[in-house]
């Protein structure tokens, strides 16, 4: 299958197609096609792509790969006049690249391809992409997320104040539970993993790390917010979430304005942006603050957190940032009947000379077990009291957005 004619006369019917100066180049794209679709594929030169995608045939196409390595580089204009022949004709489109620069798989991406697969292929990887692909396609229009840009999003940074205090359990089901408070008129959710080392979003919501947050988080002025969007994954058509990159990378890749502009480009584009933090204070931690409507900050009922608050609300203030943006978020309180522990809550907040809004009871083993299942708590344990704790902070958060847009408007 090497040409238009082949492909035509294929008796089974050709859903995908591979693109390529030779795909010879590319065996290990050649095994897992064949693993992923048996003989319903067939395979392109880029001369023959160009002409086969103006043909009335190329309509049934569900996808095609294009497989690119740094010999392509000078010739991507070709490349991206092909990417724009497939998405005229409504076909999606995967990139497989190897040695290719950020820059020119910017540009592929920003043309409209739906994945980008590096080669050598990682186990697995074009079999993800074609199941994202295809979950994209099955979801109704109304629900996709498009950079329209018109929207002045909630930003909600989670920040724990002590290693295991539970502000990634916290982020993922906060975020899941604005996504889901209204069936009628769900508000747009985000939830973005700013801890670039040991980020474990992905892992509570069972989503896999791509190379393309590695490669959007690289040079953030060469994007734009159609980028940004491309690089998140849907969680249950409801949540748009930006993992962790598939590697550890040190804090300070980003700068101040490489997070000033993610931050935009999610606030611009959903209603609510929720923010897991690294616990370490970095310099766009600042960056973060400042965009920040609230800044939830996680502690339990120890030495240590309460050691740590203090450092942070003296950092804070010895650098004029706005600390009263701060929320204290008692994770683990002691039970209502537990006297004695609400005694030491109560003086805890007067010693640190801050008020515990919320208290977050010990969800027991339930909360792990969500957490290794890849789900959120209501969809695991719906009756948890840390699973009701977070719904009903999100439906004060809610109701107060909405009250204040009503006054606005």
């Amino acid at each position: 299958m090497t040409s238009t004619a082949a492909v035509q006369a294929e008796p089974s019917p050709i859903v995908a197609c591979t693109i390529s100066r030779d795909v010879q180049n590319f065996d290990l794209l050649i095994e897992d096609m064949e693993a992923e679709l048996g003989e319903s594929w067939g395979d392109l030169s880029f001369e023959d792509a160009a002409v086969f995608l103006t043909q009335d045939d190329s309509s049934g196409l569900e996808f095609v790969a294009v497989a690119i390595d740094e010999e392509d580089e000078d010739d991507v204009d070709r490349v991206a006049e092909i990417i724009g022949l497939a998405k005229s004709k409504g076909i999606k489109v995967l990139v497989i690249a190897e040695d290719v620069s950020p820059i020119a798989l910017h540009q592929l991406l920003k043309l409209g391809a739906e994945e980008f697969v590096p080669y050598p292929l990682p186990d697995g990887a074009l079999h993800d992409a074609i199941e994202r692909m295809r979950t994209r396609m099955a979801m109704p229009e109304a629900g996709s997320v498009k950079a329209g840009g018109d929207k002045d999003g909630v930003v909600l940074p989670v920040h724990g104040l002590a290693g295991g205090c539970g502000s990634t359990t916290f982020a993922v089901n906060l975020a899941w539970e604005l996504a889901t408070i209204d069936v009628a008129d769900p508000p747009k959710v985000c939830l973005l993993d700013f801890d670039l080392q040991f980020g474990s979003a992905s892992t509570y919501l069972d989503l896999p790390r791509r190379e393309a947050v590695y490669e959007l988080l690289q040079d953030t002025s060469v994007i734009d917010a159609e980028v940004f969007l491309q690089a998140m994954l849907p969680f249950n058509e409801k949540l748009s979430v930006l993992t962790a990159p598939t590697e550890m990378l040190p804090l300070d890749i980003l700068s101040q304005e490489d997070v000033a502009r993610l931050i935009e480009f999610a606030r611009t584009n959903f209603d609510y942006v929720i923010i897991d933090m690294p616990s370490t204070v970095v310099a766009w931690t600042e960056t973060v603050l400042h965009a920040a409507h609230v800044y939830f900050t996680l502690l339990e009922l120890d030495m240590r957190s309460a050691q740590n608050t203090l450092r942070l609300i003296r950092a804070l203030k010895g650098e004029e940032l706005p600390v009263e943006k701060l929320r204290y978020i008692l994770n683990r309180a002691p039970k209502f009947t537990d006297l004695t522990g609400k005694s030491r809550v109560k003086r805890m907040g007067e010693s640190l000379d801050i008020t515990i809004e919320v208290q977050i009871p010990d969800g027991g083993r339930a909360v792990t077990e969500a957490g290794d299942h890849g789900l959120p708590l209501s969809e695991t344990a719906g009756k948890n009291p840390v699973r009701k704790e977070i719904q009903k902070l999100a439906k004060s958060v809610h109701e107060l957005n909405r009250s204040e847009a009503a006054a606005a408007g």
